[in-house]
């Protein structure tokens, strides 16, 4: 049984990344399909697609990283004041969180948006004249965009189950640079690990 103030902060927690994820879904579903709708070149809409995709694979692997990844490894380079350590032994610390953020939010939202898009590819094809008005077309643009997502969510898996600190750190370093170059410290607010001197 947790004590009070942690259920209190995932109830919180549970809150914010409900919320989080609405708006999320929201605008990214807005933005792509207005950028798909108003593109009429094929291989670019095909292109956004595949960029959809890979973001969705992308998060998953780093979601998997921040679970599988273990603290000593990270400790000893915070120690050698490697760039990016400390922040990445943050990310570890609180892989729940980032792992539901990376594979639930934005992994599902990828699928979902990717999944309507490639609706929308289906109906530009019919609208072009390029292939018939069948539903079996529509069943294998789908299936070929679950079988790209799934097979790239399966090979980002074992390579961040095998890699996870490298994948992590690398990770905590860019979230580092873009963190130094915005007025407003976005990510890595809270209290991190201390320097060791």
């Amino acid at each position: 049984m947790g004590s009070k103030p942690e259920k209190r902060r995932q109830i919180r927690w549970a809150v914010v990344i409900t919320v989080w994820t609405f708006a999320l879904a929201v605008i990214l579903g807005l933005i792509t399909q207005y950028l798909y709708l108003y593109i009429e070149s094929m291989p670019v809409a095909l292109l956004i697609i595949l960029a959809i995709i890979f973001v969705g694979i992308f998060f998953d692997m780093i979601g998997t990283a921040a679970a599988a990844a273990s603290e000593a490894p990270l400790l000893a380079k915070a120690s050698k004041k490697v760039f990016g350590a400390r922040e990445a032994l943050y990310l570890v610390r609180n892989a729940d969180r980032l792992a539901n953020f990376s594979n639930d939010v934005v992994g599902d939202i990828s699928g979902i948006i990717s999944g309507g898009l490639a609706a929308l590819l289906v109906l530009r094809l019919i609208t072009a004249g390029l292939v018939r008005d069948n539903p079996l077309t529509s069943i294998i643009v789908t299936g070929i965009v679950s079988a790209l997502t799934v097979g790239g969510k399966a090979l980002g898996k074992t390579l961040a189950i095998k890699k996870s600190e490298d994948i992590i750190l690398a990770f905590a370093a860019f979230l580092t640079k873009i963190n130094s170059l915005l007025p407003g410290k976005i990510f890595f607010r809270h209290e991190l690990p201390p320097r060791r001197k």
